[in-house]
């Protein structure tokens, strides 16, 4: 670990990320032009005093958790993120096995929707960030571990995972599902993650081998998605995406017609959101 590097790569990437860059407002008492040490930590999930310390070159060795945490926060590229790794003296993440990290460009579009349903998904189904109407709308789809933290997973293991759709769309949902994974699988071949997944749902979900026998391909039109929520009742959304150029995470924005019922509960989520999660 390369104490005196660590330190001043992380202050030279704080001092250069703005604060409209992570969807903060910059205040008319702000003196520096670059985010706060407090707001980096905040950004990361971690204790100012636990951020401070590592600019200060007197912190803890970071584990590879903390690393990627900062990685998210302070918006770092795949090359940045990796050169991160290497200065706090752990491995570069494997590329190929796990689409952890955000894409910059993807972190910057959601800091700005703070008030809008949306979230970065890989093509694993496993959601990596979302905004706070997202976690009032879907519940806190980031907080799985193991095979449980792709949603195709949990639709075909998990009956909770189906309370937010009418029982009418579960087939629908289901071969969409499939279909999607069937891609990830023919990407990514045997002995990738997609295949660890597949091989787990033949074992377990007789709905899941029936519809992979099937071959289902995606659809290049996604009709409206309708939500049960406990809260606001029932809506009818439209789910608008955004690929990333490499097609391994895509943004998932919700939204509904101006003026409708549905319109009115998603606006009421946005604002309350807050307390339902």
């Amino acid at each position: 670990m390369d104490r005196a590097q660590l330190a001043s790569f992380l202050r030279t990437r704080r001092e250069a990320l703005q604060p409209e860059d992570v969807g903060l407002p910059r205040g008319p008492r702000r003196r520096t032009g670059g985010l706060r040490r407090e707001e980096v930590a905040t950004l990361s999930g971690m204790s100012t005093d636990y951020y401070s310390r590592l600019e200060q070159q007197r912190g803890p060795h970071p584990s590879e958790q903390m690393l990627a945490a900062l990685a998210r926060g302070l918006r770092l590229s795949l090359a940045e993120r990796d050169h991160l790794f290497q200065l706090a003296g752990h491995a570069v993440p494997r590329r190929a096995v796990r689409a952890d990290h955000v894409n910059p460009g993807m972190m910057r579009i959601l800091d700005r929707m703070h008030d809008t349903p949306a979230q970065v998904v890989n093509h694993l189904g496993e959601t990596l960030a979302q905004t706070a109407p997202a976690v009032a709308l879907l519940g806190d789809e980031t907080r799985y571990t193991g095979l449980a933290r792709s949603a195709h997973h949990r639709w075909f293991t998990d009956p909770t995972a189906r309370q937010l759709h009418p029982e009418e769309d579960h087939e629908t949902q289901s071969r969409l599902l499939v279909a999607h994974l069937h891609a990830s699988y023919t990407r990514d071949g045997r002995g990738s993650r997609a295949a660890a997944l597949v091989n787990d749902l033949l074992a377990k979900s007789p709905e899941f081998s029936r519809l992979w026998q099937e071959h289902p391909v995606p659809g290049g039109y996604c009709p409206p998605k309708h939500f049960l929520h406990p809260e606001v009742g029932p809506m009818e959304l439209h789910c608008q995406t955004l690929v990333d150029p490499d097609e391994s995470q895509t943004l998932l924005v919700f939204t509904a017609v101006p003026g409708s019922e549905s319109d009115d509960k998603l606006r009421l989520l946005s604002v309350i959101g807050g307390q339902l999660v």
